[in-house]
């Protein structure tokens, strides 16, 4: 008896292994208000250090969960034109995702995927709970007012789609045999036996990955060689912007941080060619640059000036740079056989690229979706990068650089006088290769310093 009144009542499992409806919606409150505790604490703290404020508790907590609502994608009205803001701050969006996504993943493998309708559903009833609250307060008059059946069903798509993603992950994890290789069998099945990738889907995904994470290093690159050319050359515009007192100078960092993904984005938009634009009739592009005038913002200030590219041009080296990692990949899959079998052919190992190339325009394409929007009216309806020549731009750069370097890749590991594949795969391959190459290259400092002592 002692025991049992010792234990906790929402842990008291109604089946063996598996915790009661109410502990996973309060599980699916916490997690929303631990993101809004992110958001409202930094605003809350501003508002108390701001002499004079206008706006009382209620309308700093107005704010917090405007911006709340903002990081799930939910759009929201601005000023009494009541102005579209749907500008999404990805880094808060990144935040809320990752945390529903690791909630479903971890409810699915404790209960096992036995019970429909408790466990994941009821993590986002619980987060969804939470939204419909802040939504209802933010619905009130202030600077920005939220749109209530917007707001609500993009915050819950975006929880489902999460929290799904998470129970998925689960569910694939605990699956003996994994079913990512017979995806695309379908499709597969209808080329010739020669032209088939042979388990492709693992090397395709990261191939795509690994593209996708050479744009984002881009984008991040020239946003900071953008930032240290305005500190060194352009007389610091981004610097001067912040003069206006310790609590707006706070205020100015922590939304340039928050949105600072964005600007990352937009920063591989521009070295994709097709750019980005900051308000309607204005483009940001290699090619050339048409601005007007622009908030007076710091990420703003890095804007470059209006004029032709000119040595701007360079920059389309760096999604090329972007594409070598996955034609190694692609280049060695192709070599070895995805799954230790025969080699592909070229024609293989070519639409293997093309389905990496086209996964990647896809990724390129929703995020430069998710990193813009409105941020008000009329002339500022659209910032940021068109979606549909952003993926093109990544999927036809891709290809022109992943499916011949594939094919080189294959080539050269295939000939006669190279290493056998197999011996360049694997964590000893790897190091083995290593040791080679930097025994080589010592060997050739020590000769060239002979050279030049004698």
């Amino acid at each position: 008896m002692t025991q049992l009144m010792g234990r906790p009542i929402l842990e008291v499992p109604g089946e063996l292994g598996v915790r009661p409806v109410p502990a996973d919606l309060l599980a699916g409150v916490r997690m929303a208000l631990v993101g809004l505790a992110v958001v409202g604490v930094p605003v809350l703290g501003l508002w108390v250090a701001t002499p004079n404020a206008d706006n009382g508790a209620a309308g700093a907590t107005r704010l917090a969960g405007a911006l709340w609502l903002l990081g799930h994608g939910a759009p929201v009205l601005r000023g009494g034109a009541e102005a579209p803001l749907t500008v999404t701050p990805l880094l808060l969006g990144v935040l809320a995702v990752v945390q529903l996504f690791r909630a479903g993943a971890r409810v699915a493998a404790r209960r096992g995927l036995r019970s429909r309708w408790g466990g994941p559903v009821a993590v986002w009833a619980g987060y969804c709970g939470v939204a419909v609250a802040v939504v209802v307060h933010c619905a009130g008059g202030g600077l920005f007012r939220s749109r209530v059946l917007p707001d609500v069903v993009a915050v819950g798509l975006l929880a489902a789609l999460a929290v799904g993603a998470g129970v998925r992950s689960a569910a694939t994890s605990q699956a003996p045999t994994p079913r990512a290789e017979t995806d695309a069998r379908p499709v597969l099945d209808r080329l010739p036996v020669w032209a088939r990738p042979t388990g492709c889907a693992g090397v395709v995904r990261r191939s795509a990955l690994a593209a996708g994470a050479g744009l984002v290093a881009a984008g991040g690159v020239l946003v900071a060689v953008a930032a240290v050319s305005d500190a060194v050359v352009g007389g610091g515009r981004g610097m001067a912007v912040l003069g206006r007192g310790s609590t707006a100078v706070v205020a100015l960092v922590l939304m340039a941080v928050v949105l600072l993904p964005n600007a990352v984005v937009w920063g591989a938009a521009y070295a994709l060619g097709p750019g980005f634009a900051v308000g309607e009739g204005t483009v940001v592009a290699p090619g050339g640059t048409a601005l007007g005038p622009v908030p007076e913002f710091p990420l703003f200030a890095l804007l470059p000036e209006s004029g032709p590219g000119g040595w701007r041009l360079a920059v389309v080296v760096l999604p090329v740079l972007a594409g070598v990692v996955p034609a190694l990949l692609l280049g060695r899959a192709a070599a070895t056989g995805a799954t230790d079998e025969e080699p592909w052919h070229p024609a293989a190992t070519a639409l293997a690229a093309a389905a990496a190339a086209l996964l990647t325009g896809a990724g390129a394409a929703a995020l430069a979706g998710l990193s813009g929007g409105a941020l008000a009216g009329g002339r500022m309806a659209w910032l940021g990068p068109v979606p549909c020549w952003t993926g093109l731009a990544a999927a036809g750069w891709f290809a022109v650089v992943a499916v011949p370097g594939a094919l080189l890749v294959r080539y050269r590991a295939l000939s006669p006088g190279s290493p056998e594949p197999a011996a360049l795969t694997g964590r000893a391959g790897r190091v083995r290769r290593s040791a080679w190459l930097l025994r080589a290259r010592v060997h050739a400092a020590v000769v060239r310093l002979s050279g030049r002592a004698s």
